[in-house]
């Protein structure tokens, strides 16, 4: 393919290269200034012969005429190399006198290349066509996969984070807070709520804290309406520890499972009263196919102790599926961290009870001893955070509790 090196000084000169000689290739891409294009790094088709056009009077007529040799090709490029380097040269003079004499700085411009003006290292192509072989034996991948790799990554933050403001109310709510995950239940539950009415968030949030949801009686087809989720607490006093044992604020999370055909109004229909009250806040489909499903946070609990849901409302006009009648929601609201992981584990935010019946003998860090009546010790260790309530000496039984509970937040449905 041909390349184009088109630079303008005070003249414009357009030079089509096939297979150019390495010295006026080499100073054609220090005048460019511009690295070689990627479609002609994939190129697989090099054209033997030497092709140079330019302006009349530039070139004699017969430079490269028939089967020059290659002292002729070399004196023709050195010749073409003093021919740029003067018109550069008067052009920067003459740029260097007008900013001059507009009363500005002259400034020098370096006409050094960045490539290597040995003549054994070959064609710019061929050089890179080598990068590329040795990268693919390390198993790098290629730019072309890098690219592909990073724009799926922004659509899918685009789509998780749900706008500008979003973003920003999500970022800022990363560090130093207790997290109330949904994702959890994205990943480990196709259906959030099973058979028995329960949420899947109660799984792993076994405290109980009461939620207050608010709805219009009625709704016509096709309208957009909000839901009012209330997710109460203390956030500004209550704090809960964070996987390192340290203290954190709390940050809250909420579900809403729809009927079918009911789902989360598109933010072109959104009135502007409606967006100033969601103050930002990002609801997003629980998956791909439950659209009638969405899911919220974590976000600060202090600012979105609130939460407003804008519903559309569907048509039976246009979906046969679709009936008027009455509906049933279902809503579920969690603060703070909860006390079992998915994978069953538990979690710092917990207190912790005696495993064995017997006198406490030692207490060291996180791990407390007791001394069983036949004489042997059991050790127990509890998690970063805990606050251990039991001293040497004390008699305890088992399951009684030797620490602390620092849970203060719950779920509700």
């Amino acid at each position: 393919p041909e390349l184009i090196c088109s630079f303008r000084l005070d003249v414009l000169v357009t030079l089509s290269l096939l297979a150019a000689p390495d010295c006026l290739l080499e100073t054609m891409l220090a005048f460019a200034g511009n690295p070689v294009r990627a479609d002609t790094a994939q190129s697989q088709k090099l054209t033997p012969s030497v092709e140079v056009r330019a302006p009349q009077g530039f070139l004699a007529s017969d430079a490269f005429a028939g089967g020059s040799s290659s002292l002729g090709a070399g004196a023709m490029g050195a010749l073409a190399t003093a021919g740029l380097s003067a018109v550069a040269l008067r052009a920067l003079s003459g740029r260097a006198k007008r900013q001059a004499a507009a009363g500005q700085k002259a400034r020098l411009v370096s006409l050094s290349s960045s490539v290597p003006s040995t003549q054994s290292v070959g064609f710019v192509r061929d050089r890179l066509v080598a990068c590329r072989a040795q990268l693919s034996e390390a198993d790098v991948p290629s730019v072309e996969d890098a690219d592909k790799h990073i724009e799926e990554l922004e659509a899918a933050a685009k789509k998780l984070i749900g706008g500008a403001v979003a973003g920003v109310v999500f970022a800022s709510s990363v560090p130093g807070s207790v997290e109330a995950y949904p994702i959890f239940a994205q990943q480990n539950y196709k259906e959030p709520r099973d058979p028995t009415g329960k949420i899947a968030c109660a799984n792993c949030h076994l405290a109980g804290k009461e939620i207050d949801v608010r709805l219009p009686q009625e709704v016509l087809p096709d309208t957009i309406f909000k839901a009012t989720i209330e997710i109460p607490a203390k956030y500004n006093k209550r704090y809960q520890p964070v996987a390192d044992g340290s203290k954190a604020t709390m940050n809250c999370g909420a579900i809403a499972i729809m009927p079918q055909g009911w789902k989360l109004a598109p933010k072109d229909r959104l009135p502007k009263a409606l967006k100033k009250e969601m103050k930002g806040l990002a609801w997003a489909p629980y998956s791909k196919e439950k659209p009638n499903i969405v899911v919220a946070g974590p976000v600060p609990g202090e600012r979105y102790e609130t939460m407003t849901l804008p519903i559309l409302s569907p048509d039976p006009n246009t979906s046969k599926d679709i009936d008027f009648g009455k509906e049933l929601f279902y809503f579920g609201g969690n603060r703070g961290r909860g006390q079992v992981y998915p994978e069953g584990n538990q979690s710092n935010n917990n207190q912790f009870f005696a495993k064995e019946t017997g006198t406490i003998s030692a207490v060291d860090g996180l791990k407390v001893s007791i001394l069983k009546e036949d004489g042997s010790t059991f050790e127990q260790e509890v998690l970063p955070g805990a606050q251990i309530v039991v001293e040497v000496g004390e008699q305890v039984k088992k399951d009684d509790p030797i620490t602390t509970n620092p849970n203060v937040g719950g779920f509700g449905q």
